[in-house]
C-alpha cells in the first residue's frame, strides 16, 4: 500500500484522524462507523490485549481498575500508570491510541499510514510535546511536526467574504474539548499557507 499522511487529533476525551481528499480535510471512519474514537484503553488481566475506544468505554463500568482515561493530562509527566498488574507510562497508552487510529485508518483507505501530523493544545511545554512525539514513534509512526490545535483550526480557514477581506485578518479560535477550553487570536496572511498566534 502507498503511505498517506495524515492528522490525529489526540484527544483527552476523543480522537480523530483525518486525511485531505481532494484538498479538503475528511475524519475517518476508525469506530465503527464513526470517526470519533474515544481515548479510552481497557487491559485485559495476564498477558491478554487491550480495547480502544468505545469497547474499552464500555468495558470501564466493569474493569475500571484496568481501564484508563483521560490519559492526555499526564502526558510529559513522569508518572506511572496502573492498569490491574501491569504499569504503564503516559506515552505508552497514548502509543496504543495512535496505533490503533494508524491501523484502522490503513484499512479504511487501502493506503499505510505511517507519518502524521499530531496536534496538541497551545499550552503545551516543551516536555508534553516531546512526551507527545515519543508516543507517536512507540505507535510506530513518524511524527513529521506537532501543531498547535488553534493553528491546525486555522489552517483550513482559506475563505474569506469579499467585503470582510483584509491584508492580515485575526481569527478569533475556540478549543472546547473534553479536557482542553483555551482560546488563541491568530493573525492569518490571506493567500499564504501560514499563521502566527498573537495570544
Amino acid at each position: 500500500m502507498r503511505p498517506v499522511v495524515c492528522g490525529i487529533d489526540l484527544g483527552t476525551t476523543n480522537s480523530v484522524i483525518a486525511f485531505l481528499r481532494d484538498g479538503i480535510p475528511a475524519a475517518i471512519p476508525v469506530d465503527g462507523e464513526a470517526a470519533i474514537l474515544p481515548s479510552v484503553v481497557s487491559y485485559e488481566p495476564g498477558n491478554g490485549g487491550c480495547f480502544v475506544g468505545t469497547l474499552a468505554r464500555n468495558r470501564r463500568a466493569a474493569f475500571p481498575e484496568q481501564t484508563i482515561t483521560s490519559v492526555k493530562r499526564l502526558m510529559g509527566k513522569e508518572t506511572r500508570l496502573n492498569a490491574g498488574e501491569k504499569s504503564f507510562s503516559p506515552e505508552e497508552v497514548s502509543a496504543t491510541i495512535l496505533k490503533h487510529l494508524a491501523e484502522r485508518a490503513s484499512a479504511q483507505l487501502g493506503q499505510s499510514v505511517e507519518k502524521v501530523v499530531i496536534t496538541v493544545p497551545a499550552y503545551f511545554d516543551d516536555a508534553q510535546r516531546r512526551a507527545t512525539i515519543r508516543a507517536g514513534e512507540l505507535a510506530g509512526l513518524e511524527v513529521l511536526r506537532i501543531v498547535n490545535e488553534p493553528t491546525a483550526a486555522a489552517l483550513v480557514y482559506d475563505h474569506v467574504p469579499a467585503e470582510e477581506e483584509e491584508d492580515s485578518p485575526f481569527v478569533l479560535v475556540y478549543d472546547l474539548g473534553g479536557g482542553t477550553f483555551d482560546v488563541s487570536v491568530l493573525e492569518i496572511k490571506i493567500g499564504r499557507a501560514s499563521c502566527r498566534e498573537r495570544v
